[in-house]
This record gives C-alpha cells, structure tokens and sequence, in this order.
C-alpha cells in the first residue's frame, strides 16, 4: 500500500496497476499534461501610470483669507519630485526674500513653503509651480497648480489675457515675465529700480499669459525677457515690450506685447593692442556713423577702421602704420558722444601683412559677386594687372569695387550659364594700407545652368506705407532683399532651391534696415509681417505669390 500526497506519487503507483499497453498510453497523455502545465509566460507590471499626483491635504487650505502664519503645507496622494523650481515658480506679487521650499531633488509626499518676508496686509498672493512638480516614478507633472492666499478679508479675483510677439523673429522667447506697477506711482525708472505688483510667465511652452488675482486698478504693464531673473530692466541684456498706455481692471481687451532689445547708447571701450599695428575697440549700441581719428605728438596719424573678423562681435579692428611709437591717441565720435583714449604700445614682435584668400570658390551664382577677402586693409587696385577670362580664354570685362569695413574687393562681371571662369591677379595688383602688393593670385570658378535656379514673384496687397523692405530668410539669416519706395511686385529672379520664409519691414524712417525701438524714447521697434506659411522655391519654377498685409 502507498500512501501519496502529490500528483508524482499517483503517477509511479498507477503505473503498477495498469497492463504493458495502457501503462504506455498512461505515460504519453501524462507527458503531454506535464508540458502543458510548463509553458513560460510574461509577468507585466501592468499599463503605465500616467495620472498626476493629487493633492489630499494643505495647511492653510488653498484660497485661505486672513492669512497670518509663515508656512505651508502641501500633502499629496504620492511620492512626488519639484524640478527647475527657480525657473517654474511664479510668486505674485514678487517677494525681496525668496521662500525656503523643500523638497528640492529628493521625493516627499509633502512640499513645505517658509516663507521669509513681511507680508503686505489685504494682499493677494499666488504660488505657481508650472510644470515643477512631478510624480517620483513616471514623472507625470502636476501642471500650474496654485497656491493662493490672502492677507485680507476676501481673495482678489480679477484677471487680465494677452500674447506676447518678438519685434524681430517669427517666434517669441520663452520665460518671458509679464508685469503690473500701479499706474499712480508708476514712472520711466520704476523698470529700473522696483519690483512689480503683480507678475507671471509665458514658462517654456506659451505664447500668451495670464495675470490671476488681481485687485480692480488702474496700472501699467511690462514685459520682460528677464535673463537676469531679478525681476528689473537691465537693457544691456534684456528685452523688453511695453504699452505707452495705462490699463483698467476689470476689463475684456486682449493686450499684445512686443519684445524688443534695444540699442544701448553708444560707447567706446578703451583700445588694446593686439599687434605691431592693430588695435582692437570695443562699443556698446549703434556703430553707424561713428569717426575714429589718431594722433602721436599732436600729429595726424592715418589709420584705418574695419569689422572685426568675428560675427556679432561688437568691436572693430584699427590698423595704425608701421612707425615707432610708444603710444598713441585715439578719438572717438558718435553723434553727440565724444572720447579720447592714449594706449601705451609695446613692441609684441608681431605685425599684421598682406594675405588674400577667396570668399567665394567653386560655384558662383548669377547674382553674386566674385570677392576676395584681405588681412589687411586694401587702399589701390591695379585692373591693367588683373585678368578675368572663360573657358574659352576670352576675356570678360569686370569692374571692381572695394569695401573697406569688410576689408574685400568685389569683381563684377555678366556671367553666362554652364561657364567656367579664371581670374588671376599678377604681381602688384593689390597694394594695402601698408604698401605691401600681392604675388600672383589665380582662382577658378564657374556656374551652373539657369535651370538650376527658381524665380519668386512677391505681390504685396493692402500695403499701409512706404518704404518697404522684403526679405527672403533660411531660418535666422537673411538671403535676398529688396526696398522700394512705392512698387507692390518684388522679383527675386536666379535664386537657390529652397523653402524659404518671407517677411516684409515698414522702413518707417527710410534708413533701408530695420530698427528696434527705445522704451525711454516710447518708440515701438519698426513693424515686421511675417508670412504665415514657408514658400517652396524649386528649381527651374517661377513661383508667385500674393502677400495680404491685413
């Protein structure tokens, strides 16, 4: 007799009952039963969590009037993180001491506020935490929640909605802040000096804004690209739109906002010496129209002034003679602004020389130039020294020009189609600033067919004035422009395949370049229109299109 407690046991003493066939029979079907029951499956952790935290408990309760302590208490459902909370939180108003809120980097189910200044009596204040608080697993933001209290009796309810718009790109910055200052007491130098009384932000993802809890009133309103996040106008680094005209809350109008970074008045840094016969001078605001003299003992020392090799640096280049000199005075004038500067010079056994390099190589378009780019400033061109010939030798007539900011000579010329070309310079051609001729320079190029190239017509409709300026942009720089003081139709003939962006600039002020405006001055920076959509410029198309300036 056997006594069994598990399916192995009545499988051996089944098998002594059983006749030779059936004992066979008996082991396959129980093999079969066997594998069965030992398929492998997946164990799943189930469907992803995607709900945000919620929150079970605060102290005060949101929305608390007569509100006297110094912290809060937020407890949620879950394990939950705070991230970029210097960038994500919005304190309305601003307070000059920041709160102490934790946690910060490990995960709580509570966030603690200390909140370390004095508290302005019958005040509203709101804590937005935009996208900073996250569940601890999965990262599920808790989006703009709020914490609002008041100092007084009753919690301010009004609101105000706008967008904000850059004056130069087609699209805004982020983080923009959106201020209110009490119309009564506001002046020019409150942006400078004062925080506001109410703020909030556009964040990383919006392009319009909305001030909440707000007290009825009459105020002004700011906009600010606040790089410096201290909640004030620094125009060095700043931009900055504004309303020339207070606001009345309650109201129903949608305000729009302008960014702009202005030009700083101009001003010249003092030289330094880089070489033998350079100086580098640093500026601050518009260059244009500045004139830059030397002197040694009282003497007129020539000089010449070009564009410092780096884009967007704002410095130029001064290449003085080669002549001994233990120092020398540089004046600078702009306008009303007037400088003198004395740099010691030392004998650095360095000076700048002549050397030529080409700008343009290898395929050269039907509406550019041929320019080559010098080290040193050019001041003579030799064109009985220069030759310009086709594949077939035949000479090409050509005209030059040179640039003395941008230190390059340009050579002009008709091309024709499917065209290689040879360009060569003999000795003497070029002389620069310091007497120096080049030695023999030859360079080859060509073109491609016309086929290769598309056409674009530009049909503005309901221009409001004039001049215009039209650009053709890839991404942020700019292709081909055109002005006109009165034509409608811009042809944009032999350009490159592309899709390219089309803005048109209200040259209000007849310059033929777009200027920013001056929020001191009140001037709004020059109207830019984007158009709405990419044009798609392809090769051997004429393309037209209708602009509505609406």
């Amino acid at each position: 007799m056997y006594v069994c407690t598990n399916y192995s046991c009545y499988f051996v003493t089944s098998l002594f009952k059983l006749n030779p066939l059936k004992k066979i029979a008996f082991i396959l079907a129980s093999l079969l039963l066997l594998s069965s029951c030992a398929k492998r499956g997946t164990i799943t952790g189930g469907a992803k969590d995607t709900i945000a935290p919620k929150i079970i408990f605060s102290s005060p309760d949101n929305f608390t009037s007569d509100f006297k302590g110094n912290e809060i208490k937020i407890t949620f459902n879950e394990l939950i993180k705070i991230k970029d909370i210097n960038k994500q939180l919005i304190i309305s108003p601003p307070m000059k001491k920041q709160p102490i809120i934790v946690p910060q980097g490990s995960a709580s189910k509570f966030i603690s506020i200390k909140i370390l200044d004095t508290l302005q009596p019958n005040t509203t204040y709101s804590f937005n935490f935009g996208q900073s608080i996250t569940d601890n697993n999965e990262g599920n933001p808790y989006s703009q929640f709020k914490y609002v209290f008041s100092t007084g009796k009753y919690i301010d309810s009004l609101t105000i909605v706008g967008k904000i718009k850059d004056a130069l790109s087609q699209k805004p910055d982020n983080f923009v802040s959106v201020m209110l200052y009490d119309a009564a007491t506001f002046s020019d130098s409150t942006v400078y000096k004062q925080p506001p009384l109410y703020i909030t932000n556009t964040l990383d993802s919006s392009k319009v804004f909305s001030l909440e809890n707000l007290r009825e009133g009459r105020y002004k309103i700011i906009a600010l690209k606040d790089k410096s996040n201290n909640n004030l106008y620094n125009p060095g680094v700043d931009k900055i739109g504004f309303l020339d005209f207070p606001i009345n809350i309650p109201t129903k109008e949608m305000y729009e906002l302008e960014l702009f970074q202005e030009k700083l008045p101009f001003k010249a840094e003092k030289p330094t010496q880089e070489s033998n016969n350079k100086l580098f001078l640093g500026f601050e605001g518009d260059f244009k129209n500045t004139k830059i003299s030397a002197s040694y003992n009282n003497k007129e020392v020539p000089i010449k002034v070009s564009k410092f090799p780096e884009k967007n640096k704002d410095s130029v280049v001064i290449f003085y003679p080669n002549t001994k000199m233990d120092s020398i005075q540089i004046s600078v004038k702009n306008g009303l602004y007037e400088k003198s500067f004395t740099t010691k010079l030392k004998d650095l056994k360095e000076s700048d020389s002549l050397a030529i390099d080409a700008k343009t190589s290898g395929i050269i378009s039907f509406r550019e130039a041929f320019v080559i780019k010098s080290k040193t400033p050019i001041v003579q061109i030799d064109a009985s020294k220069i030759s310009l010939r086709n594949k077939d030798s035949l000479s090409v007539p050509f005209t030059t020009k040179i640039n003395d900011f941008e230190q390059e000579v340009s050579f002009d010329f008709k091309k024709d189609e499917s065209e290689k070309y040879t360009l060569e310079l003999l000795p003497g051609a070029i002389k620069d600033f310091y007497e120096t001729s080049n030695d023999t320079l030859k360079y080859s190029f060509q073109t491609n067919q016309l086929d290769d190239y598309g056409n674009l017509k530009i049909n503005l409709i309901n221009a409001k004035r004039f001049p215009i300026i039209v650009e053709l942009l890839d991404k942020e720089n700019v292709l081909y422009r055109m002005s006109s003081a009165k034509e409608t139709s811009f042809y944009f003939e032999t350009i490159d395949p592309k899709l390219y962006t089309l803005r048109i600039i209200y040259d209000d002020n007849a310059n033929d370049e777009w200027d920013t405006g001056n929020y001191l001055a009140k001037k709004q920076a020059e109207e830019i229109i984007y158009f709405p959509k990419l044009i798609d410029v392809r090769a051997n198309w004429d393309v037209e299109q209708d602009f509505i300036l609406d």
